[in-house]
């Protein structure tokens, strides 16, 4: 499968743009929700290079910590060759730490800005979702994150090349990719129209915030039960056990602030 083309001596990678359209639409859709709660729209344009710098980071970072079986290396191999943990064009990134490091951007830039982190947060995470469902398909063309082997339908083709180790002899596998993209999707609708729209007089700020890290986690969760190049550590499935105790976490705080809180739901916080 073509991944890419030339311009000039420079290959753009269809990998990227993908991601790229991901990130504009998350784009998109933050406006949208800042517009609706009648906040300034140019503070998401001021948040994107943070939230794509740290984020990137925290994804490789969690790469480099948690390499998959695909990579054919552990953190060993970055350890002694630290170079290549900057080389993102032959590597990878992992989705946990670039969530990771976009919190810890937005954090840092609502707190400089003396903007309310989950206010803020309850509105990327809708855009956020959808980034991740758009950017799924990057994996297809890069014939990556499939499961096991399969004569289902929608089973996707995978060429010899990006067989992974004792399964050369199939040609047809689980579209992780896809199952993911759907999930996230959902995710988004959820988040978008059930959660922003429909029940939005029943919730607390930064509900919307722990609904994402309670929903994106259990289908991850889940996954991880198909995946074949799952990261281990330690004889451990790093993403899997992650995603529990952060979906655990964040239900139980949802628990806690609508037992404790009986202040007004998700009242506009004005701009500072």
């Amino acid at each position: 499968m073509i991944d890419g083309f030339y311009i000039g001596p420079l290959k753009i990678y269809f990998y990227g743009i993908v991601i790229m359209i991901g990130v504009l639409a998350a784009v998109w859709i933050s406006i949208r929700e800042t517009k609706k709660r009648g906040l300034d729209s140019e503070i998401v344009w001021d948040l994107v290079p943070w939230l794509l710098f740290s984020g990137i980071i925290g994804a490789r970072i969690w790469h480099v910590l948690t390499p998959s079986k695909s990579m054919g290396v552990g953190i060993e191999y970055y350890l002694s060759h630290p170079i290549k943990i900057l080389n993102i064009r032959q590597g990878g990134l992992g989705i946990p730490g670039g969530v990771i490091g976009g919190v810890v951007a937005l954090l840092v830039f609502t707190r400089k800005k003396n903007l309310s982190f989950l206010e803020w947060a309850d509105i990327i995470a809708p855009g956020l979702a959808l980034a991740q469902a758009i950017g799924r398909w990057g994996n297809f063309i890069n014939q990556e994150l499939y499961g096991p082997p399969s004569n289902l339908p929608w089973a996707i083709y995978i060429d010899p090349a990006h067989r992974l180790p004792g399964y050369e002899e199939f040609s047809r596998y689980h579209p992780m990719f896809l199952y993911e993209s759907m999930w996230n999707l959902i995710n988004f609708f959820i988040l978008i129209i059930l959660l922003s729209r429909k029940l939005k007089s029943k919730l607390l700020t930064g509900d919307i915030f722990y609904a994402y890290l309670i929903i994106y986690p259990i289908g991850r969760f889940l996954l991880e039960f198909i995946r074949l190049d799952s990261s281990y550590v330690g004889g451990v499935n790093a993403n899997q056990i992650t995603m529990a105790v952060v979906a655990v976490i964040s239900a139980t705080a949802v628990f806690l602030r609508h037992k404790i809180n009986t202040k007004p739901p998700l009242e506009k916080t004005p701009e500072k």
